[in-house]
């Protein structure tokens, strides 16, 4: 499980064509103390670290990820948002993230707003459903509130702290990002489908 605070921006250094892709990413992370085998979000996707050197980590993805995600799209120099695991005890600075996305959320305007910058995102209408105004989304891993929803879109403001530490200050109209509901919203909903009156 992960918070959304993202606590690092890794980069692409390696693209290797395998089973799966495997992906090298550089960090500023103590990579000492990354266990092959630990969780790291990347980009919003929970991936698994199976290789690890002075400063990068390496993951595998499989066809299934990288048809599902923004992964797909990843070559040398891609800047990845990145989260190490929640640890009992630790501080849930965001929301609770698992790290399986949803879907992809497609960027539908990019304004300044005072010293913000708005962003509005379209879901797919399966997804429309699971976004409330004031609730939690994460977009490429960031934890976000929602400021506003109309049908499949929605709306959130980025301060000027999150667009310098995660990649989300780069958006600019038609991008995609990995689009992860909240997941009490998710729970809330299956019940609704199940428990009948």
């Amino acid at each position: 499980m992960f918070t959304g605070i993202v606590t690092d921006i890794g980069t692409v250094i390696a693209r290797e064509q395998r089973g799966d892709t495997r992906f090298r990413l550089r960090t500023g992370f103590d990579t000492a103390s990354i266990a092959i085998g630990a969780s790291i979000a990347c980009s919003g996707c929970c991936l698994t670290v199976v290789q690890t050197g002075a400063d990068w980590f390496a993951v595998d993805v499989s066809a299934e990820t990288l048809s599902r995600t923004t992964l797909g799209r990843w070559g040398e120099g891609s800047r990845v948002n990145l989260e190490r695991s929640l640890k009992v005890g630790g501080e849930l600075g965001g929301h609770i993230v698992s790290g399986h996305v949803d879907g992809l959320a497609a960027v539908v305007r990019a304004e300044p707003e005072g010293d913000s910058l708005r962003l509005d995102f379209r879901v797919p209408d399966a997804l429309a459903g699971f976004v409330a105004e004031k609730g939690s989304v994460a977009l490429d891993g960031v934890s976000l509130t929602v400021n506003a929803v109309q049908g499949a879109v929605f709306g959130i403001n980025l301060i000027p702290h999150t667009q310098q530490v995660t990649t989300l200050g780069g958006l600019k109209l038609g991008d995609s990002v990995n689009f992860e509901v909240d997941t009490l919203a998710r729970y809330v909903a299956r019940l609704r489908d199940w428990v009948k009156p």
